[in-house]
């Protein structure tokens, strides 16, 4: 007797540790399911930002590009990792894919990590494009049309961006800065006006490092020994500002300072203004309207040899608004602030793109003032002689030169361009930037005829479009900065001449109209930014147009009409990217290999591993396995049956669950037998449940059997060795999971979820099968539950009696929701193929359950 307690004593125990085993197995592979959900989603979140990027939204930087990419990779490593563990086993192939993927992304990530520089200051005779997220754009562009290109520029060096960091950690900047920043409403002109000066004062007051003091200074006695003015006179520098993601993929045209005539006792102050224009309200209000973080903004500095500029201007390799084989060109006396500043009308070249480098046209401006450098260090506006004013900047030779100058940058970046230059006293021609071209991408007919009917204010020519476009609303006259803080949302701002100021208002502006300036300046390229519609050098608008009187500006046409033109529909241009500057060109290379979704239907032969040619396809590989293996738990379920807690409600299922941390409420005794439907914290189980006990089912009447549907039954039981089903139905649960089972009769389903926060992890797997009737009745009730789960937004495949249906990335409450349908689904379909006699019954019981009367029966 004894002996027989003993050994039953042991039976018990064995069976307790196999039961505590499969509970672990059971968990383990809930914990790889939620890991491989997670990595998922964040490649996903990955993916989604490289196209945007793609499709131009959004900032560009190469430290930021590089990083999302490795952690893209690290995802789907994550990934395959899960699967494998969950699945048993390692595919070799999907491994194979992974690790080829991964070597490719690797070496585009890794090719310049080397090019990090390890000095506060560097002259430019070693810098390139490789160093861009250390120097800045127009550094990294200087470096590389100097080394790489062999255009001529002026020597220079570049304070980096370790020496920004030098000095906003050494004065404990950054935090307050950011702090400042937080919550901050761009579209209020006087709180971004009274931040502003509040976060520039603390930098121009901050103290400089002693090691950074020194190195500038270093750096500038270098050049001053190499070059000085005839007489002995001191050089003198020009310090512009070169942002990381500036001269990009936005051009931040004009946003920061730039400062000429620099001396040497006016360095160590002039770089405090140069980075404090990070702060300035038009850079802050550009950055938030483009959608540029601040955190990771530094602000590099290139420090250029001054040129006495006796002429200079603007290249497009294109015109910003039509394509064409034309190189177009902006040029002023004196130095470059008034060409670019868009201050006085500047003469306009047009040059073909051919073998001769023809001049198509050469408009000269009425030039009445240049600024001018003094040896002391200031700059002065000076009148022009009557002889100057209306002579030709630049002669024919100095055009062309200038061109093949600009073509061979187009040629080097693959992209058109917008570069600055000047002529030199000698006669020499150098360049002081480059970046990539903004386009545009509007229709609109040039040769339009004027609005028959409406009054018409003023018309242009079409060298005064610089953004094409229409729009209408009040017009704003803009006399100084000040006035911007009163400009209302949907007004047209009117101005003496151009500005990069306005860029605090483009958001709200309607258009924009200018009595001065050129297409090829700082604002025209901000303009075309923003795709506000602009009409440039229109010399009398200030004077026509009535502050506060309604008009149309149809920048297409360059014409602008008094009141509202209903004919004349207000539409933008779109921005077109320079989709091959060197930056995107990487961004393009990086994409290719995380972005693309080749592999669509989980049922094509190629659904392979071998065909995974992206990340993409990897995570949807995986993904679309994961849920198999998933499926496959209730069937472990089934055979095992560990212990499990019997749910004590008044559902139609004698239900079992399996709790993987989570799905029962914690005071639960230790190890519980029964739980009721209070104890129940499971999401996704309890919206099932809310279907299955739905009252309206729970009343329902006893079907009328159909005698067809019955002797179907009967036959098929007898013609068949199929047995019936086991009555005892599983649910694995957590907080956010789901995988019920229930197999009743001779049919069964299966219904695997998940219900979280986190769209992308959260679905919905469904499997119905099988039946007791005829092939034919079976098939029929399999089409009333295949079309009632397309009316609720599942992708649905039916084969014969089984449907498989899926419903993925939504809210929890669109999940929760669909749940709680699949449940009251449940309880509608059971012993429902008996009834199915003929093939209209398919629709008739399809709007029943649509329309909630869950009693129809067919009669």
């Amino acid at each position: 007797m004894q002996y027989d307690w003993l050994r039953i004593m042991g039976w018990r125990k064995k069976k307790d540790n196999r039961q505590q085993l499969e509970m672990a197995g059971f968990i383990a592979k809930y914990k790889q399911f939620q890991a491989l959900l997670a990595s998922n989603a964040e490649l996903l979140a990955l993916i989604a930002d490289f196209e945007e990027k793609l499709a131009g939204r959004g900032h560009l930087d190469r430290t930021a590009m590089h990083t999302q990419a490795r952690q893209a990779l690290q995802a789907a490593r994550q990934m395959v990792e899960s699967f494998s563990t969950l699945a048993g086993q390692r595919l070799t192939a999907l491994d194979a894919a992974l690790e080829r993927l991964g070597s490719a992304i690797s070496r585009l990530t890794d090719a310049d990590q080397t090019a990090k520089p390890p000095d506060l200051v560097i002259p430019h005779a070693r810098v390139d494009t490789r160093m861009l997220d250390w120097v800045g754009g127009k550094n990294a562009h200087l470096g590389e049309m100097r080394n790489q290109v062999g255009v001529p520029v002026p020597d220079g060096f570049a304070i980096t961006a370790v020496a920004f960091q030098r000095f906003m950690a050494r004065n404990a900047l950054s935090a307050t800065i950011m702090a400042e920043l937080a919550g901050l409403d761009a579209d209020n002109p006087q709180l971004v006006e009274a931040l502003s000066e509040k976060i520039q004062r603390l930098v121009l007051s901050a103290p400089m490092p002693e090691e950074l003091e020194h190195s500038i200074l270093a750096a500038f006695d270098a050049m001053a020994s190499s070059f000085s003015d005839a007489g002995g006179v001191p050089i003198r520098i020009a310090m512009r500002s070169s942002a990381t993601g500036e001269d990009g993929e936005h051009s931040f045209a004009g946003q920061y300072r730039s400062v000429l005539n620099v001396t040497r006792d006016r360095v160590l102050q002039t770089y405090r203004l140069v980075i404090a224009s990070l702060y300035t309200p038009r850079a802050i209000s550009y950055r938030q309207h483009q959608g540029v973080g601040e955190d990771g903004l530094a602000m590099s500095v290139a420090c250029l040899l001054m040129v006495d500029a006796v002429a200079s201007g603007i290249v497009y390799t294109r015109h910003p608004n039509h394509p064409g084989e034309q190189v177009h060109i902006s040029a002023v006396w004196g130095l470059g602030p008034y060409a670019v500043e868009g201050r006085i009308s500047p003469d306009l070249y047009v040059v073909a793109k051919d073998d001769e480098l023809t001049i198509v046209s050469k408009q000269v401006a009425d030039k009445v003032v240049q600024l001018v450098g003094t040896p002391d260090g200031r700059l002065s506006e000076i009148a022009l002689p009557d002889s100057q004013r209306l002579q030709s900047c630049l002669t024919d030779t100095q055009i062309k030169t200038l061109t093949g100058f600009a073509l061979r940058l187009e040629r080097h970046y693959q992209c058109p361009q917008d570069i600055e230059w000047a002529l030199m006293p000698g006669g020499q021609i150098v360049l002081l930037q480059t970046r990539p071209l903004q386009t545009m991408d509007c229709a609109y007919n040039r040769k339009a005829p004027p609005v028959a009917g409406a009054e018409l204010l003023l018309a242009g020519e079409m060298e005064s479009m610089a953004v094409a476009g229409v729009a209408h609303g009040p017009a704003f006259l803009v006399r100084g900065e000040k006035d911007l803080a009163d400009f209302p949302t949907g007004g047209v701002l009117v101005a003496r001449h151009s500005s990069p100021k306005f860029v605090v208002v483009m958001k709200s502006a309607a258009a924009i109209v200018t009595d001065a300036g050129s297409i090829t300046g700082h604002m025209a390229s901000l303009c075309r930014e923003y795709g506000v519609p602009t009409l440039l050098n229109l010399k009398n608008a200030t004077q026509v147009i009535r502050h506060g009187e309604m008009i149309t500006v149809d920048a297409g046409t360059t014409r602008i009409y008094r009141g509202v033109v209903p004919e004349l529909k207000d539409h933008r241009s779109n921005t077109k990217p320079a989709v091959l500057s060197p930056l995107r060109s990487q961004l393009q290379r990086l994409a290719d290999l995380i972005t693309p979704l080749n592999l669509l239907d989980p049922n094509h032969p190629d659904f392979q591993p071998e065909a995974c040619a992206s990340l993409h396809d990897i995570a949807r590989y995986v993904h679309e396995h994961s849920y198999q293996v998933m499926f496959r738990i209730s069937d472990e379920a089934h055979d095992s049956r560990p212990s499990a807690i019997k749910l004590m409600a008044s559902v139609p299922l004698d239900l079992y669950l399996i709790d993987l941390g989570g799905g029962l409420k914690a005071s639960l005794p230790k190890a519980p037998r029964k739980a009721s439907l209070a104890e129940v914290a499971s999401a996704p189980l309890l919206a099932l449940l809310d279907g299955l006990l739905d009252e309206s089912l729970a009343r329902r009447q006893p079907r009328a059997v159909d005698l067809g549907g019955f002797f179907s039954v009967m036959q098929a039981q007898m013609l068949s060795n199929q047995e019936a089903l086991g009555d005892r139905s599983y649910a694995i649960i957590s907080d956010k999971y789901l995988n019920f089972s229930s197999r009743l009769g001779y049919h069964y389903s299966i219904l695997d979820a998940y219900c979280g926060r986190t769209i992308n992890k959260n679905y919905i797997t469904f499997r119905f099968k099988g039946g007791a009737a005829d092939e034919l009745r079976r098939t029929r009730r399999a089409q009333v539950i295949s079309k009632i789960l397309e009316n609720l937004d599942f992708s649905v495949a039916m084969k014969v009696d089984q449907v498989d249906a899926r419903f993925q990335k939504y809210d929890r409450a669109d999940i929760a929701q669909r749940l709680s349908m699949l449940g009251r689904l449940l309880q509608f379909t059971r012993q429902l193929d008996m009834l199915m006699a003929s093939d209209t019954a398919v629709d008739l019981f399809v709007q029943a359950f649509l329309d909630g009367n869950y009693h129809y029966d067919g009669s």
